[in-house]
This record gives structure tokens, sequence and C-alpha cells, in this order.
């Protein structure tokens, strides 16, 4: 369980100094007759009907058990309470205007921000959340590049990135922000005719589908050619989603993310191999005060969190 900092818990002093019942649009009817003395004036301000109006003062003073006006003929008169109360009324008013001006701005935000990721990770984890983020900013464009063998945040190819490789050079500023599960993974008809038993490390027999020489060095490239043993794959390829489509065929084994693997309806033949990677988010650090850019970043961040125990592992699967 995560443990609560600093900034995780609520302002219970606040909450418990919070009158039952306060509502903030009557603070607002509260000042507006203050300042007015009458109704009619409020009620002109704040585009209420006055019968609308002076409920919502009664309803402050039910809240604060505490009479804010003399009715009057002539008006409304702040009584003793009441004008004690403007001043801290007031201030509930500044804060506000200060939080509406610092919404209007955050989704104001616009500009091109160029993100470098995994193209599985593009497709499966960051386009179907993208929706939302477009709602919350829609002046942002954002550009993703999914070639991410090609791509260099030193030579400023992208603003940031999310990747399985950790840089070792460059300037930029990086934050790991989970990691991506793997496992073996085959189709139910191939997994139904294998004579060895899952998870035993027993693969003389199978028929492997892996990457081609491109990307012999990724890991899971890498623990196929050790499994082989100099034997040919049945089949190479240059994408996730292509040797997810060839498992489904029935032909063969593949090293794949177990979140990208279960929701392709693929069986686990073993769940843990040792390939598990680190995501990494990169960002070019002059960029990591640009608010647009920290949009974007605070997207991913948030993304990869809710998603922990989806991209981490998953049960052992298989017949």
């Amino acid at each position: 369980m995560k443990k609560m900092n600093e900034f995780d818990k609520p302002f219970s002093g606040f909450e418990k100094q919070m009158p039952r019942g306060w509502v903030w649009d009557d603070t607002r009817a509260f000042l507006a007759v203050a300042r007015h003395g009458t109704l009619s004036g409020a009620a002109a301000e704040l585009h209420l009907g006055i019968a609308t109006l002076s409920r919502r003062i009664e309803r402050l003073e039910k809240a604060l058990k505490l009479p804010l006006f003399v009715r009057q003929q002539s008006g409304y008169q702040l009584t003793e309470e009441g004008a004690g109360l403007v001043e801290k009324a007031e201030a509930l008013e500044a804060a506000a205007v200060a939080f509406t001006i610092d919404v209007s701005r955050h989704s104001q935000l616009s500009g091109r921000v160029r993100l470098a990721t995994a193209e599985n990770l593009a497709t499966a984890l960051i386009l179907p959340a993208l929706a939302q983020f477009r709602r919350q900013y829609p002046g942002i464009t954002l550009e993703l590049v999914t070639d991410i063998s090609t791509v260099n945040l030193h030579r400023r190819d992208a603003d940031l990135a999310l990747r399985m490789v950790k840089p070792e050079r460059g300037n930029v500023t990086l934050r790991r922000l989970g990691s991506l599960g793997y496992g073996l993974y085959a189709s139910s008809a191939y997994a139904a005719q294998r004579k060895t038993a899952l998870d035993t490390g027993d693969y003389d027999m199978d028929a492997f589908i892996t990457w081609g020489e491109a990307q012999a060095h990724l890991p899971a490239a890498q623990w196929v050619e050790r499994v082989l043993h100099g034997r040919e794959p049945a089949l190479t390829t240059t994408s996730v989603a292509t040797q997810i489509a060839a498992a489904k065929a029935g032909l063969g084994i593949a090293v794949l993310p177990h979140f990208l693997a279960q929701e392709a309806g693929l069986v686990c033949i073993a769940s843990d191999i040792g390939v598990d990677q680190p995501i990494y988010l990169v960002i070019q650090t002059d960029l990591t005060q640009s608010r647009r850019t920290r949009a974007v970043a605070d997207f991913l961040i948030e993304l990869v969190a809710s998603n922990h125990a989806r991209l981490a592992w998953a049960e052992k699967r298989g017949g």
C-alpha cells in the first residue's frame, strides 16, 4: 500500500472547521448584499432573482448559525457578526478568482509537443486515453513518433519520450515511472499441442517468433537467441503487432508484454522470464519548465501510474 506523504493528506483540520451546509455561492450572495445594501442591487449584480438571493442569505445564516443582516425597510444592514465576516469572505472571493484564472490559463495552453515512444505503448496505452487529455488541453497538438530506435532527444528529434531504454548521454531529465512486464505467449491451440509443461524452462521442441537482425539488441530478442541454442526461429518480424498476429496464428511462441498478449487472448506459457523492462519518462532538460511539455509529462505520469498492475505483470495463465 502506498505510503501517504504530506501532499497526499486531506486537509482534515480545514474540513472540521467548515460549517455544515456551507456553499460558496451563498458567500458570494452575502458579499453582494453587503456591498449594495439591498437585495435588488445584489440580485442585479449576480443575475439572480430576489427570492433566490434571499434564500441563499438565509441558508448561509443557518449554516454559520449567525445573523448576518438586519432587515429594514430601507435595505439590509450588516450585523456586528456580519461585518466581522466581510474581510474573510473577500479573501475567499480573491482565492476563487485566482483559482478561476489559473484554470483558464491551464485550459488555454497551446502549441506542439513531440512525444517519442514505442508503438505498443502508443497504440495500446496512450491513444485510448488521449481523448481526455484533448478535452483538457484542446490547444496542444501532440505529435507521436513511434520509431523509437531513430529518435534521439539529444538531437532534439522529440521534446520528451516514454521509453524502455535509459539514456546514457545528452542534456535530459529522466524519471522511472514503472515497469513493462514480459512473458512467453502462444495461441491456445499451440499451447494445447505442446508436450512440455508450462513454466519448466524446456523449449527445445518449440518454435519461436522473434525480432529481426535490426532489433537483435532488444532484451526479448536476446532471450530467444539464448534459448534457441543456434536453432533458427520460425519467424522474425519488426513489430510487436506482427508477433502477436503470428502467435495467434499458431506459428509459435513469442516474448510479449503481458498486457498486450492477454488482451489478444493468448495463453501464457511462462509468466516471468527475467526480461521485464523499466519505463522511463525522458524530457529535454531545457523544456522541463515548458507548461505544455509539463502538461504532457503529467498526463503520462498519471497514465502509467493508473495502469501499473496492467503493465507490470500478470498471473500465470495457461492450460
